[in-house]
């Protein structure tokens, strides 16, 4: 079953509460309104409309993101770069995102996480703990460099 075409003016509608709601990428708002059964030139029209009223932002978008990932998930720069390319969001917005982010805080976090992480495989052998703690801060998102620091830090204390 086809889904009803809403006009112009109902997709506008709908689009700002979806935006108002949250904050979108660009990718997320159109996938949106080719879902309301709009065609290319009508999307690219809301998407104006929605960045001159301020509902649409992705530079806002990009900082939200990298902040709200950091610091709900944990996750590392490398991570948080990953899904904002996925979202086809634009390199410019992605390094502002990621300057948000407090080298301290960062630092920080990713020593609690390799704390963490070492700790709960007490019952391994140093190496395959040191392995498997460098292998989940990677998967997090964190830097090689850093994360063997960290994890080093941590084996040799």
């Amino acid at each position: 079953m086809r889904p009803v075409r809403l006009s112009n003016e109902q997709a506008l509608q709908k689009i700002r509460h979806y935006c108002a709601y949250q904050e979108r990428c660009h990718q997320e708002v159109k996938e949106k309104l080719y879902g309301f059964g709009l065609r290319k030139d009508e999307v690219e029209t809301l998407i104006s409309k929605l960045i001159e009223d301020n509902y649409l932002d992705e530079e806002r978008f990009a900082i939200q993101y990298a902040g709200g990932k950091f610091r709900m998930k944990h996750w590392g720069k490398r991570r948080i770069e990953a899904e904002l390319k996925n979202r086809q969001v634009s390199a410019y917005c992605i390094r502002k995102g990621l300057a948000q982010i407090d080298p301290a805080d960062y630092a920080g976090t990713l020593q609690k996480l390799a704390e963490e992480k070492y700790r709960s495989l007490a019952g391994e052998e140093p190496f395959v703990a040191r392995a498997k703690t460098m292998s989940y801060l990677l998967y997090k998102g964190y830097e090689p460099d850093l994360a063997a620091r960290a994890v080093d830090g941590i084996v040799n204390a």
